[in-house]
């Protein structure tokens, strides 16, 4: 284990975007300590498909975020925590909104307790922009309402009070980032962009999609991930909400066409209705409102859309075993 920086824990972090920020945190000299959800196939997710050399620094410790015992035992002895862990998927918070709960909710507030019972330096904690709801204006800044269209949401929105609660109460060193629409390689399928790309690349003539009329600001990953590493660096991200997204919106129509194109696909788009929001609860507008990241932390997107789409097919091209094209991932 290299000992040239501190020693960090990422909860989450077998997950899309955590298995990134680990492969970024050790790539930068940091001592890593990867959290992954505890499975009787002692999977740790997309960790396993890391280079051994890069897995060699890492240490792995498996549970469940709503353990508090066990969350106190992974914070111990780490200078910042990432919390990534959380249930994410939309339309399976309208099956299951209990698990929302005490998973965001509960996980976080045991994030929370840990961190402060341990004196961690910094506590960088995961919102989204979903907690913003459709836009009341545009682009979104920090200071947008919060509205909870979705359980999901809602639950993001109590984590996320939670969190400055500790702040506020404790002086608990916490900072939120809120990305916007993260994509890249390791997404899971529920998600818009690898639903397209994987239907693409199986040669389907024609692709299920939700609604298209939506608008989101897409951000690779490895621009979150910077965004990530930089709000934990900087002191002026304490007790405040940095949201990270290009700044930059795109129709779920206008998305599906320049993947077809990338993908040399002639497949038509079909809307599958079983894959639309309940009407009162689906949001159609967020692009990001940026300028606090670029003023505090220097933080700017390096991709763009189509330069992270095209590695994204790349990466997809070799990997589409991992995903079941013809089932609807909820």
């Amino acid at each position: 284990m290299r000992n040239n920086k501190h020693k960090v824990l990422v909860t989450g972090a077998g997950g899309f975007i955590g298995s990134h920020l680990v492969e970024g945190l050790v790539e930068s000299g940091h001592q890593v300590r990867a959290m992954v959800h505890y499975n009787c196939q002692n999977s740790w997710g997309w960790l396993d498909t890391l280079p051994k050399h890069l897995m060699d620094n890492v240490e792995i410790i498996a549970g469940d975020i709503r353990d508090p015992f066990l969350v106190r035992r992974a914070v111990s002895g780490c200078d910042t925590v990432y919390h990534l862990a959380a249930l994410i998927a939309i339309p399976y918070s309208y099956i299951a909104p209990m698990t929302y709960v005490e998973t965001n909710m509960q996980g976080t507030l045991n994030v929370l307790q840990a961190c402060r019972d341990e004196n961690t330096s910094k506590l960088v904690h995961t919102s989204t922009s979903e907690v913003y709801g459709t836009a009341q204006y545009v682009p979104i800044d920090e200071k947008h309402p919060l509205v909870g269209q979705s359980p999901y949401s809602a639950s993001k929105i109590g984590a996320d009070k939670l969190a400055e609660s500790y702040f506020l109460s404790f002086g608990t060193p916490v900072a939120t980032i809120r990305p916007f629409n993260t994509f890249g390689p390791r997404q899971s399928a529920r998600a818009v962009i690898p639903t397209l790309i994987t239907q693409a690349l199986s040669g389907a003539e024609e692709i299920a999609l939700g609604s298209l009329s939506p608008v989101r600001d897409f951000n690779y990953v490895k621009d979150t991930v910077r965004g990530f590493m930089m709000v934990a660096a900087s002191a002026e991200t304490v007790g405040r909400v940095t949201n990270i997204g290009r700044g930059e919106g795109i129709s779920i129509a206008a998305l599906a066409e320049l993947i077809l194109e990338l993908c040399g696909s002639s497949a038509t788009i079909k809307v599958d209705l079983d894959r639309i929001r309940p009407e009162a609860s689906e949001v159609f507008e967020l692009i990001c409102g940026n300028a606090e990241a670029r003023r505090i932390l220097g933080w700017e997107p390096h991709f763009s859309v189509r330069q992270g789409l095209e590695a994204t097919i790349t990466w997809l091209r070799d990997h589409m075993q991992h995903y079941k094209v013809d089932r609807y991932n909820v």
